[in-house]
């Protein structure tokens, strides 16, 4: 028996055992996919340290004529505004992030029970948004007009808090990972749902919790849409908002010369690319530097409902 289940196991190795130039290619294939990612990260770098006046000669280069701190200058003396920016998008990004986890793995575990009566009933609200809805404009009426979502935070964490296809994630893995007879046993020894969801389910949940969190926290924090939509008040602007509102500016001004002296002038001394690209650096560190917290449980998370050996 024990030969048997060696000559298995080595049988098995075998068919899982990669050849050197697959491995070889294999490498090769994720350098460049590695160096896809990396190289227009680089190349925005590069040109927000490009002299304003490098650009307009010779165009984005990867290796600058004339090197420059001009443009991340001018966004420390636009410290407050970017501060504030900076604070809004932070902000909306936590929030956001746990009360979508929170709401998300609670809707996937309810409708993940055989035995919950409603269960048809909801995985159908959750599932028919993920074939058509009613459009911006219902959702721009509900939010302003009934909701009065508009030049509020709120404005900016409820209409992305939560995705269809996030419920049905959180379904599947506690479908697959959570037998019914645990719960049975829990409900025995006199356990509530909310014991059984806090102290069986969500435990088991950390791989889920990271994923689904981590697409919260790109979402939210690369959105700038909702804040054209709902935002007036530039003390709400997020950092994408403001990058663009920024981009908006410059090309209006730049196609108006007729806006003063003053205007013209400030124009003249602004490093215009360089800003934007500066300031699309300063928004891209924050949210590289907090996807290693994740990244521990983030391929066992998408791996949620995979078919199991």
């Amino acid at each position: 028996m024990r030969k048997n289940k060696e000559n298995e196991i080595s049988e098995v190795s075998k068919l899982n055992r990669i050849s050197g130039k697959t491995n070889t290619c294999f490498n090769i294939l994720f350098i460049i996919l590695a160096l896809v990612c990396i190289i227009p990260v680089i190349f925005v770098f590069m040109i927000s340290i490009s002299s304003e006046q490098s650009i307009q000669a010779n165009g984005y280069r990867f290796i600058p004529e004339t090197f420059s701190i001009d443009s991340y200058l001018f966004l420390f003396r636009e410290g407050k505004m970017i501060l504030s920016s900076l604070g809004v998008s932070v902000l909306v990004t936590v929030v956001g992030t746990v009360l979508g986890v929170a709401l998300t793995t609670m809707m996937g575990y309810v409708i993940s029970r055989g035995n919950y009566k409603l269960k048809g009933l909801c995985t159908m609200i959750v599932f028919i948004p993920m074939i058509f809805n009613g459009g911006m404009l219902s959702s721009y009426v509900v939010n302003t007009q009934f909701l009065h979502l508009n030049n509020t935070v709120w404005a900016l964490i409820l209409p992305l808090c939560v995705s269809s296809f996030n419920v049905v994630i959180c379904k599947t893995f506690f479908k697959t990972n959570i037998p019914e007879s645990v719960i049975e046993s829990a409900q025995i020894d006199g356990a509530s749902q909310f014991t059984i969801f806090g102290k069986i389910a969500l435990p088991l949940a950390k791989p889920l919790m990271a994923t689904i969190a981590l697409f919260l926290t790109f979402g939210y924090w690369n959105d700038w849409f909702q804040s054209s939509l709902y935002i007036t008040n530039q003390n709400l602007y997020s950092l994408q908002a403001l990058l663009n509102t920024i981009q908006r500016n410059i090309e209006m001004m730049a196609n108006n010369p007729s806006l003063g002296v003053t205007m013209a002038q400030y124009m003249n001394s602004m490093p215009k690319e360089g800003a934007r690209m500066a300031m699309a650096i300063v928004i891209i560190i924050p949210i590289a530097c907090t996807y290693p917290f994740f990244q521990k449980y983030f391929i066992s998370g998408l791996t949620v409902g995979a078919v199991k050996g």
